[in-house]
């Protein structure tokens, strides 16, 4: 008798373990719940091993997405392009199709205008054994250092004639006896005091190329927007952060405008300059085949001093945009 009440107690007791572990459970389960989808919860949400994660509404464009787009609008643009390129060359291409046709309808003497086809196929000729590229690199070495010299000195020299009236009342009167001798006018005297090689050379370019600089330089400073000015001298800026906070950036359109012009001066200054007493350079190219009367090899080196120019201007240009990026275009 004793152990079958035994027995019933343990069962009984069993039964009331397992129901309270039972309302344990129930308990716990929604606040487990809870904490795991919760935001206020400091545990993480990432997903059970075992189950997909749901889809991210924005999802990143792939790199097949973003190459597909910018082909796309190439593609839409074309049009344009092609008709941008097309009127940009149309001048161009009707000049080389009147220097075709003009000499071999005997409009002009092709013994002194030959056809553009033959001075294609001498430039050609120049190219293939090494002629022109030897001549062009002595050429633009010449004159790249010249330029580079002059920027590094007319610059800041412009920057303080422009911000310093006393530095230009006294230079004044002298800046304006140089800037109205011409170069070439004292190309003579370069090569008498520096001789025949390359000293004398570089030292026209620089020469050449200082005025263009220097005095829109000089404009560019002085006509700053005194606003501007009045402005940054209220916020007790130094005279170094005013430079380079107000003056050099409002400086910028004009005094490229200087430079580029200098570009220019810098090669046409130089060919002339290579025609007395130089043995290698574009100018000495076209002198010696004016000599030897090779006709169309004078105008390969002349066609190869004009792409140059327009290729030195168009870098000049890329490089001004880039310094000027913060103007408004006029349109805006």
């Amino acid at each position: 008798m004793s152990s079958t009440t035994g027995t019933a107690a343990e069962k009984a007791d069993a039964t009331l373990a397992t129901d309270a572990v039972n309302r344990t459970e129930t308990v716990q389960a929604p606040s487990l719940t809870k904490s795991a989808t919760s935001p206020e919860a400091g545990t993480s949400t990432a997903p059970a091993p075992g189950t997909s994660s749901p889809p991210d509404p924005h999802p990143a464009p792939s790199l097949t997405a973003r190459v597909r787009r910018t082909a796309l609008r190439t593609v839409r643009r074309l049009p344009y392009l092609l008709l941008k390129g097309a009127t940009q060359s149309a001048a161009i291409v009707a000049l080389l199709l009147l220097w075709e046709i003009a000499p071999r309808a005997g409009l002009v003497d092709r013994t002194f205008l030959p056809p553009f086809s033959e001075v294609a196929d001498a430039w050609w000729g120049l190219a293939a054994d090494g002629q022109l590229a030897d001549n062009a690199r002595a050429s633009l070495a010449r004159s790249f250092s010249g330029f580079g010299i002059a920027v590094a000195v007319a610059v800041p020299l412009g920057l303080l004639i422009g911000w310093y009236r006393p530095i230009a009342d006294l230079l004044g009167p002298l800046l304006e006896v140089f800037r109205n001798t011409a170069a070439l006018a004292l190309l003579p005297v370069f090569v008498l005091l520096l001789g025949i090689g390359e000293t004398s050379k570089i030292s026209i370019v620089v020469y050449s190329c200082t005025w263009p600089i220097l005095l829109n330089t000089i404009s560019a400073v002085r006509q700053v927007d005194p606003t501007l000015l009045k402005l940054a001298k209220s916020m007790d800026l130094s005279a170094p952060r005013l430079f380079q906070k107000v003056i050099l950036p409002a400086s910028v359109p004009v005094m490229f405008t200087g430079i580029r012009l200098a570009g220019a001066v810098s090669i046409l200054v130089l060919v002339a300059a290579e025609m007395i007493g130089a043995k290698a350079g574009l100018g000495y190219l076209i002198n010696a085949s004016q000599y030897n009367f090779a006709i169309p090899q004078m105008y390969a080196g002349i066609i190869t001093i004009s792409a140059i120019g327009v290729v030195f201007n168009q870098f000049l240009v890329t490089v001004e945009r880039r310094l000027s990026s913060w103007r408004v275009p006029a349109g805006g």
